[in-house]
């Protein structure tokens, strides 16, 4: 490797110093975050498979939601990331203002939905297999907790856009507190609500689901008050519920930025959550044994997602800026600092994946196969780092026809038909059929490497007098 290929890859003290002052937070709160979610799990599962598959189900249409809020805010944030690096406070107002606003359209439509198709959506997650398990019992639990959790629809809607504005301007600590006070908001209540202690009642899936809505009107609290409450740090803030109105010229923009991405998002959340339709025909115990994989697996997640997060930041505010070279330079160094921590990261899953089943009150059939699917992700963990660092810099030079085409186009063209032939057409075990589908993925990363290194990312596209 010549002196030059190293420069480009491994940066010095001080580019790693600031990396850390913005991923350690999100790291820290992400990471608090999923470790409370799996100690959810962990309680919701010693009640039982039947009340752990409810809840599992719930959530991945819960998680559609949560990924239409991310895309619709997407576009926004790209262009409030180099606002800021300009300098110009109106343009960073105006989309805020964006994003609360696409924040409660979405969530109240998501509100219909889940009320008049959520029992059909559970049921289609429900399929008999080698395991048994009562599927009615299933459809109830998971009917139960969903009607529940739709209270925080809105609230967490507007932490989003909140919490996001803040780390665009490399304020993340405040999104951190906020995140860990709110996770431990619902790991008390999950205990009190779940188990019935101090005097409640034991509600099951129930008490889960309203100690998540109580964290998150906690959470949108914290950061809401904190914002207006230091205009000074955040003069965005200023005048912010005078008016809703955005200049069309900015309106139009964010649409051409981000409806590709908001699409995009709704694309790979259905085509995630029809993946895991898929795998879920082989039978209830799959479903069992994917919701403590991907319980464990979100643990270890934090670290790629939350440099993806780095990466958005950076990067977009250095194109802000219109330092074009540093950029590039800074983004490959930021790609291989991601692959290499997933390294690491993986090498840890493939460590608890023999161990972490054990914590959960259910057969051994689904212990086994929740073992192998989580060797198998670990072992994947350095591609999805680099899929991911790639997404977000070509996200971050507002690149958005073309992340749609990376992402869930990738998905609903290759990987998708993959899981639904193998899934339902052949006789592969489901470990087979996970893997197969998880190494398809390799063909994106060589698109993702041409692309990056090609630079059509490298773009500054808001005006500094906007």
């Amino acid at each position: 490797m010549t002196e030059r290929k190293k420069y480009n890859l491994i940066g010095d003290r001080r580019f790693y110093k600031k990396v850390c002052m913005i991923t350690l937070p999100i790291i820290v709160q992400n990471g608090i975050t999923t470790f409370v979610n799996l100690l959810d799990n962990i309680m919701v599962g010693q009640v039982g498979t039947e009340q752990m598959s409810g809840v599992a189900i719930a959530n991945q249409l819960v998680f559609i939601f949560n990924l239409c809020i991310f895309g619709a805010v997407a576009g926004a944030g790209i262009l409030g990331a180099q606002f800021y690096g300009s300098g110009n406070h109106e343009g960073l107002r105006n989309t805020f203002r964006f994003k609360l606003v696409s924040g409660i359209v979405l969530s109240l439509a998501f509100f219909a939905i889940f009320i008049f198709g959520g029992e059909t959506l559970i049921g289609t997650f429900l399929h008999e297999g080698q395991g048994g398990g009562d599927l009615e019992a299933t459809l109830g639990y998971g009917k139960q907790y969903l009607l529940v959790i739709m209270a925080g629809l809105i609230p967490f809607a507007l932490t989003q856009g909140y919490s996001g504005t803040l780390r665009e301007t490399g304020q993340t600590v405040v999104p951190m507190i906020a995140g860990i006070v709110a996770v431990l908001v619902n790991l008390v209540f999950n205990y009190i609500l779940i188990f019935g202690k101090f005097g409640f009642p034991a509600l099951g899936v129930v008490g889960a689901a309203l100690a998540t809505v109580i964290s998150r009107y906690v959470e949108f609290a914290i950061v809401a008050v904190w914002t207006h409450a230091h205009a000074e740090q955040n003069p965005f803030a200023r005048g912010l519920y005078r008016h809703f109105r955005i200049p069309a010229s900015l309106a139009k923009q964010i649409f051409i930025v981000g409806l590709p991405l908001f699409v995009n998002e709704v694309l790979w959340s259905c085509g995630m959550t029809f993946m895991n339709q898929c795998y879920s025909v082989r039978g209830l115990e799959v479903v069992a044994a994917f919701n403590i994989a991907t319980t464990i697996g979100n643990v270890f997640n934090v670290v790629f997602l939350s440099l993806g997060n780095a990466v958005g930041i950076i990067i977009g505010q250095l194109l802000g800026a219109g330092k074009l070279e540093q950029a590039r330079r800074e983004d490959n160094q930021l790609i291989a600092f991601s692959v290499f921590c997933c390294v690491i990261t993986g090498g840890l899953m493939c460590l608890v994946a023999p161990f972490f089943p054990e914590l959960y009150n259910t057969d051994a059939l689904v212990k086994g196969l929740a073992t192998q699917l989580i060797l198998i992700a670990g072992c994947c963990q350095p591609i999805y780092g680099f899929i991911h660092a790639t997404y977000f810099t070509l996200r971050a030079g507002g690149k958005s026809i073309v992340t749609f085409l990376f992402d869930s186009a990738y998905m609903w063209v290759l990987s998708i038909p993959v899981v639904f032939t193998l899934s339902r057409f052949t006789a592969l075990p489901i470990q087979l059929v996970y893997l197969t589908a998880q190494l398809t993925d390799l063909i994106k990363v060589c698109i993702g490497f041409v692309l990056v290194k090609k630079g059509v990312w490298m773009k500054t596209i808001v005006d500094k007098n906007e």
